[in-house]
C-alpha cells in the first residue's frame, strides 16, 4: 500500500473547545451552513476546451477573501503555461461563478497554501483547536471528490480520527525501510490525522471539521492507495490524511499584509 497525494484530475483542523459529535438531525444544519465557505479551485484558459479546468477544494477563511488548500492542487499552475489563471469557483452547478485568484504564500512541507480571491467577502469558516482532536473522534469533511464529472456539487464523508500519527509514507514491507524512511519517522516535525474515510481525486483542500460547530480542525491531503493511482476511483483503501488545523493558523499569521 501507498500514499497518494488526491492531485488533481480532470475528472478530476483553532476551537475553544471540542465538543462530542452532533446529534443526527443537527448535522444537516451545519453542513447548509458551511457549504458557501467551501470552494473549487479551478484554471482557466480560454483557448482550451473546456476552459475550466477542475483542480481540488478549498475553503474561506478569516476575512472571507482567503482561501486555504494543498500546496500541491496549486503547485504547477502557470508554471508551464503563464496563459492559464488560477480561480476559484463559488456556488453550485448552474448557479457557479469563477473568481480569479492568486497564491500569497505557502507552507510546502505540511503541504498548504493560502490564496487570496478577487470580489465581495464569502462567508468564513473558523479554525478550531486540533490540539484537541483525539482518536475515537467524529468528524466530517465537505468538497468536491469527483470534481466537475457529475456537476458542480458539494459532497460530504463522515471520518472516523482512527489514528494521530507522523508523517511518513508507510513501506510495503519491513525489508523495504531505507535509511531516508527511518530518519523520516525518528525526525518528522508534526502529526497529522489519518482517518477511516474515504476521499477521491478533487478532495484535496477539503475542510475537515466538527460536525456540530462547523469549525474547521484539519485539512483533507492524501490517501493510501491500493496498487496504482487509478485504483484510487476503482479500489479505494478508505484511509484518508488530514493536515491538522493548527498548521492553517500558522500560515494564516505568517502571511504578509493585504496591499492598500
Amino acid at each position: 500500500m501507498s500514499i497518494h497525494r488526491l492531485a488533481p484530475v480532470c475528472l478530476s483542523l483553532v476551537i475553544a473547545t471540542f465538543v462530542a459529535p452532533a446529534a443526527a438531525t443537527d448535522l444537516p444544519d451545519t453542513i447548509a451552513r458551511v457549504k458557501p465557505s467551501i470552494v473549487g479551485i479551478a484554471t482557466l484558459k480560454k483557448t482550451r476546451t473546456p476552459p475550466i479546468h477542475f483542480i481540488g477544494t478549498g475553503f474561506v477563511v478569516g476575512d472571507g477573501l482567503t482561501v486555504i488548500t494543498n500546496a500541491h492542487v496549486v503547485k504547477q499552475v502557470g508554471v508551464e503555461d503563464t496563459s492559464e489563471l488560477l480561480g476559484v469557483l463559488t456556488g453550485t452547478n448552474q448557479a457557479a461563478d469563477m473568481r480569479s485568484a492568486t497564491v500569497v504564500s505557502t507552507d510546502p512541507d505540511r503541504d498548504l497554501a493560502l490564496l487570496r480571491i478577487a470580489g465581495s467577502p464569502l462567508p468564513a469558516m473558523k479554525i478550531g483547536n486540533s490540539e484537541l482532536v483525539r482518536e475515537g473522534h467524529s468528524l466530517i469533511f465537505t468538497g468536491f471528490p469527483l470534481g466537475m464529472v457529475l456537476g458542480f456539487h458539494h459532497v460530504t464523508h463522515r471520518a472516523l480520527v482512527a489514528s494521530i500519527t507522523p508523517v511518513a509514507d508507510p513501506a510495503p514491507a519491513s525489508q523495504t525501510l531505507n535509511a531516508k524512511m527511518i530518519a523520516q519517522l525518528r525526525n518528522t516535525p508534526y502529526l497529522v490525522f489519518q482517518l477511516d474515510a474515504t476521499a477521491y481525486p478533487g478532495s484535496s483542500g477539503s475542510p475537515l471539521y466538527d460536525p456540530e460547530t462547523g469549525h474547521v480542525l484539519g485539512v483533507i491531503n492524501k490517501v493510501a492507495v491500493k496498487g496504482t493511482k487509478e485504483a484510487i476511483l476503482t479500489q479505494p483503501s478508505g484511509i484518508t490524511y488530514a493536515i491538522p488545523g493548527r498548521y492553517v493558523q500558522e500560515l494564516m499569521d505568517k502571511r504578509p499584509p493585504p496591499r492598500p
